[in-house]
């Protein structure tokens, strides 16, 4: 077992010229700021980890375990032709919520509507990045162009606050094939706080998760269930 500690200050002044131009899309603060950039590593890890590191697996840390990370590794086995990332569906309604003017605009559109047929956006808490993937696919290159990043913000109205996730989310909008979608069990959200801001009627239908939990993800600070 090897371990490699990065440093965070140049991991940071790697990425910043790569993922500046995305920062004020979806960024909390107004602005652009420097050390933001770490918010958007998974987005440009390809172009900063060696050549010989194909792929990576990046999590947050309020994560519980109820199975071996071994099993998520075979994941990428399940990676369809041309998608360079495994990402979870957000279990909330925020990109319901994010999408609002689009969604008005577009009232047959699946952008933002609750599984298993809509849209509903990701959630960034497990990451399966294909290194080699993303290096090999010119779409997804392009996509962080700065000019194609500020036409599909305009083109969905989007700003949001969530780093990657976001910009993770736009693309999916405009090129699911992109994506290999990890079943819920896979990263199972607990956070409710879209329930009782506006979404009661709909909360449940981005909510629920059939299936044995793999790994529980307490965000905005939910406690996890003990076992």
């Amino acid at each position: 077992c090897q371990v490699i500690v990065h440093d965070v200050n140049e991991l940071t002044e790697k990425l910043f010229p790569i993922v500046e131009a995305m920062q004020k899309h979806f960024s909390a603060g107004s602005g652009t700021y420097y050390s933001d950039s770490i918010f958007f590593l998974s987005v440009a890890m390809h172009r900063i980890m060696p050549k010989e590191i194909t792929q990576i697996i990046q999590v947050d840390l309020d994560l519980k375990y109820k199975t071996n990370i071994r099993e998520l590794f075979d994941e990428f086995d399940n990676f369809p032709e041309g998608a360079v990332i495994g990402i979870a569906r957000e279990m909330q309604p925020v990109y319901r919520h994010t999408f609002w003017q689009y969604r008005r605009e577009n009232p047959q559109t699946k952008v933002g509507e609750p599984p298993p047929d809509g849209l509903p956006g990701f959630n960034s808490g497990v990451l399966l990045l294909n290194l080699e993937a993303m290096r090999q696919s010119k779409l997804y290159n392009q996509l962080l162009e700065p000019t194609m990043v500020q036409k599909l913000t305009e083109k969905y109205h989007f700003k949001g606050h969530l780093g990657d996730q976001d910009f993770f989310t736009m693309v999916g909008m405009e090129h699911p094939e992109l994506f290999h979608v990890l079943d819920c069990t896979w990263n199972r959200q607990l956070c409710t706080w879209w329930r009782d801001h506006g979404y009661s009627d709909v909360f449940d239908q981005y909510f629920q998760c059939e299936g044995e939990v793999r790994i529980y993800h307490g965000n905005c600070n939910t406690p996890i269930p003990e076992d």
